[in-house]
C-alpha cells in the first residue's frame, strides 16, 4: 500500500491554490474548475472546492477545521524556504527551528488555517532516515 495524496477541501478554491502554488513553488494541475493537484516526486497534494463534497455526501467535511494534521514538504534549506516565502506568508507559527528529531523546521498556516511544515533534516540520525 502507498500513500497517494491528501486532499484539503476549500471554501475558496481560487485563493488557495495560488497560495499552494507560490509557496511550494509548483504547479497545480486543475482538472476542473473545483478540483486541482499539486504533484511531487513523492507524493499529490490535493485541493478540492466544498462543491466536491456532494460527491462523497452530505456534512463528512467541514473546510478550514483542520486542528489535527500538518502536511510536510521535505525541502533542501528550510532556512532559504523562509526568505522566499516570509513576506507573503500571514501566519508564521514557528520560524525556521532545529527540533530534536534533527530536523530543521519552519511551520505556517494557509489561508484555510491549514498547518504547513517545512523540513530539511540537519542531524545525521534524520539525513540517514531520509536517504
Amino acid at each position: 500500500m502507498n500513500l497517494a495524496s491528501l486532499r484539503i477541501i476549500t471554501a475558496d478554491i481560487k485563493r488557495l491554490v495560488p497560495f499552494l502554488e507560490k509557496t511550494t513553488n509548483l504547479k497545480a494541475t486543475w482538472y476542473t474548475e473545483d478540483f486541482a493537484e499539486i504533484k511531487t516526486s513523492s507524493s499529490t497534494l490535493a485541493i478540492g472546492s466544498t462543491k466536491t463534497l456532494s460527491l462523497f455526501g452530505e456534512g463528512i467535511a467541514q473546510p478550514a477545521h483542520n486542528k489535527s494534521v500538518i502536511i510536510e514538504f521535505r525541502v533542501d534549506n528550510v532556512d532559504d524556504e523562509y526568505e522566499r516565502i516570509k513576506d507573503f506568508i500571514k501566519d508564521v507559527v514557528q520560524k525556521p527551528t532545529t527540533m530534536p528529531w534533527g530536523n530543521r523546521s519552519l511551520l505556517f498556516r494557509d489561508p484555510d488555517g491549514n498547518l504547513i511544515n517545512f523540513f530539511t533534516p540537519v542531524s545525521a540520525e534524520a539525513i540517514q532516515r531520509f536517504n
